[in-house]
């Protein structure tokens, strides 16, 4: 057993510096979010630099839905913590290891067959992980989001959904693996280079054939019917010389009221998808709230002032707004952004698996997790990338989101060169008020988690929004 200078066993050192790190970045997480948390509930009434931006009534709604999933996220990160300690601590890990192996060995299969023993691991534990985050899910769709009107979803809706993406996620995740695993056992010296070139062409697939074959499975997907806003689309993607073929509208509505917007495809053939909770014209809530049948109440019959209603208002944007938002994401292409973060996270996949690769022969890892007799490559690669790694992805993250809010900052503006600043100017509002955004915020926590700037800042950067 070997041991530090000071007679520590290294796989002892190993394990509870995983812990520590863990638990310290837990109470760092814990920390922020206590800061944000204070904002949410000492902020009550709208700052004099907000009153032209959002009214006191969305104001309050806002703070009190952030309020909700501040307090959710406490919890659940609580939970999350504990059961990951208790699994290391208990030997969860090399248990659930011997399960697979005791299954295998009832149909016949030794321990030879690694790779087999491997798949069966990976789903069992997928599956345990689905099983316990099953409640917390549930909660945060149809207490949180259902009591801030978000939700559109149906218990069976959400629970068949919830099936067929653990099937899909299996579909995809086991034949990956075991090729990852073979590649890795056949590769000799240079496995590394082998692995990740698979892993850089499995990525790239993915994100050909997601929009096409698989987000289908869960959504529906119609082309952008003809009109004023296609026809705007189609112009404005051609003045950047943007290669678009087709516009899609995906019908998020049936899960969510929250919306968005993004493209997908490579080279000549990008696609653009808006999300039907997007376009103002075109949401079905708005359909749904126009059709609400009226109070038969009369105004003399009714002893209270008539209150808001929040159904009235119109969600989503109008087609200028659409169109400077697009504006924004089609920035993100033409400065290059897409293809710096698929550089960034290659490069930074590469360095893992030539680390993995200097580190896979140490024993010391396994015994530190409970596999004193066995060396599994899967379980390799799982200490390896997800604890070993972990100060220097949490390093990593914390640089993405800096890049990103820079990112952010230069696709707005190149949006306001195209002359629409006055359209993202309303259609950021918009989008806030939607979403339910609360646009004050911690710095600490803001410079921590926002990987988009803060709605102050973002209007701030834009300037007169009048001038176009």
């Amino acid at each position: 057993m070997a041991q530090t200078a000071f007679g520590f066993p290294v796989e002892n050192l190993i394990f509870y510096g995983v812990l520590g790190f863990s638990w310290t970045m837990y109470l760092w997480e814990a920390y922020l979010s206590y800061r944000q948390r204070k904002i949410y509930r000492t902020t009550k009434h709208v700052p004099q630099e907000l009153d032209n931006i959002m009214d006191s009534e969305t104001f309050e709604k806002s703070r009190l839905y952030q309020l909700d999933k501040s307090n959710f996220s406490f919890w659940s990160g609580l939970y999350s913590e504990t059961e990951g300690m208790l699994i290391l601590v208990l030997g969860g890990i090399p248990f659930l290891w011997g399960v697979a192996g005791s299954l295998l060995a009832h149909f016949g299969f030794g321990p030879e067959c690694e790779i087999f023993h491997s798949l069966l691991f990976l789903n069992l534990s997928t599956m345990f992980t689905a099983l316990t985050g099953l409640p917390w899910s549930l909660y945060s769709t149809f207490v949180i989001e259902q009591k801030h009107g978000f939700n559109q979803q149906t218990l069976g809706f959400f629970l068949t959904d919830a099936l067929k993406k653990y099937v899909v996620t299996q579909c995809i995740l086991l034949p990956v693996t075991s090729l990852l695993l073979y590649i890795i056992k056949i590769g000799g010296d240079y496995f590394f280079i082998y692995a990740w070139l698979f892993t850089l062409i499995v990525s790239l697939v993915l994100v050909t054939v997601y929009a096409d074959y698989i987000a289908p499975l869960f959504d529906k997907f119609t082309p952008l019917p003809e009109g004023d806003l296609k026809v705007g689309i189609e112009a404005m993607a051609k003045s950047i010389d943007f290669p678009l073929t087709k516009v899609f509208v995906v019908e998020g509505s049936k899960r969510s009221s929250h919306s968005n917007a993004y493209f997908y495809g490579f080279f000549k053939n990008k696609r653009i998808v808006l999300f039907d909770t997007l376009l103002e014209d075109h949401s079905p809530l708005n359909k749904a709230a126009e059709c609400q049948p009226e109070s038969n109440e009369t105004p003399t019959e009714s002893k209270e002032e008539p209150k808001a209603n929040p159904k009235a208002k119109r969600q989503g944007c109008n087609n200028n707004e659409i169109l400077a938002v697009l504006g924004h994401e089609l920035g993100h292409w033409k400065l290059g952004h897409t293809v710096k973060n698929v550089v960034i996270s290659q490069t930074n996949s590469f360095l893992c698996f030539s680390l993995f690769a200097l580190m896979i022969g140490r024993v010391e890892l396994f015994r530190a997790f409970g596999f004193t007799e066995t060396q599994p490559t899967l379980i390799g690669l799982l200490i390896v990338f997800h604890f070993i790694f972990s100060p220097y992805n949490e390093l990593l993250s914390f640089c993405l989101t800096v890049l990103s809010r820079r990112f952010e900052f230069q696709a707005d503006a190149f949006a306001r060169k195209m002359g629409k600043a006055s359209g993202l100017h309303t259609a950021l509002i918009k989008l806030n008020q939607d979403n339910l955004g609360f646009p004050v915020a911690d710095w600490l926590f803001s410079m921590w988690h926002y990987s988009h700037p803060p709605l102050l800042e973002r209007l701030r950067a834009l300037g007169d929004a009048k001038q176009d």
